[in-house]
């Protein structure tokens, strides 16, 4: 199946839907968003991530910023925090540069890492992109943590790009009837900008006796 440009989803989304499919909707579908310190520090180290005019090479690295991505087989389209490429005889040929490159993606994210799959589904959704568009097969990625401030390798495994195609057809089916899932309330919910938007604690299942002592 191909998609068309226009019912691509954001390949960003992908983090949200596996953190909370409620959050997402809120974001993608409703068009809400709050603001708080999280998300202006966020957007600040991915402003910072995306300077597309500054291109270097170390070595046997070649370091880009802000490459725009997409897939029409899974239908999405965003950016790379970070592309590398890694001079590697497994890789493509890049205009202006001798030998052959290995596309190695790496995103930033701040705070600590999660213990949920939902970055890692992220940075592999960019890999996936990449291989659609460039004919090639990515192993792996990094993910930069704010804290403790270094990347941690995430292997493209087989069960990881089933949980990305597998998350990708719901939320095409999400987006496509306008649904957004009921709140399902965790821990994380606290943190939430969406927090007051949401409003998790009103879909806390409530006995009558504890409704009627609260209300009379």
């Amino acid at each position: 199946m191909k998609y068309r440009d226009e019912d691509c989803l954001q390949l960003s989304g992908l983090q949200h839907f596996l953190f909370c499919r409620r959050q997402w909707a809120l974001i993608h579908i409703e068009n809400r968003w709050a603001e708080s310190y999280r998300t202006i520090d966020g957007r600040i180290v991915h402003e910072r991530a995306h300077d597309g005019a500054l291109i270097e090479k170390r070595g046997n690295t070649i370091i880009t910023r802000g490459v725009s991505v997409f897939s029409r087989s899974l239908g999405i389209s965003g950016k790379c925090d970070v592309l590398e490429f890694h001079r590697s005889e497994e890789g493509v040929p890049i205009a202006g540069w001798e030998g052959r490159w290995l596309p190695f993606p790496v995103e930033y994210k701040r705070g600590e890492p999660k213990s949920l799959i939902c970055d890692e589904a992220q940075l592999c959704g960019q890999a996936m992109c990449l291989e659609e568009m460039l004919c090639c097969e990515i192993k792996s990625g990094a993910l930069f943590y704010g804290q403790p401030r270094r990347r941690t390798t995430v292997e493209f495994t087989s069960e990881l790009r089933s949980e990305v195609k597998k998350a990708l057809l719901e939320m095409h089916r999400l987006y496509a009837n306008g649904h957004t899932p009921k709140v399902k309330p965790t821990k994380a919910c606290n943190a939430c900008s969406l927090k007051e938007q949401c409003l998790p604690t009103l879909m806390k299942p409530v006995s009558v006796k504890q409704y009627l002592e609260e209300h009379l």
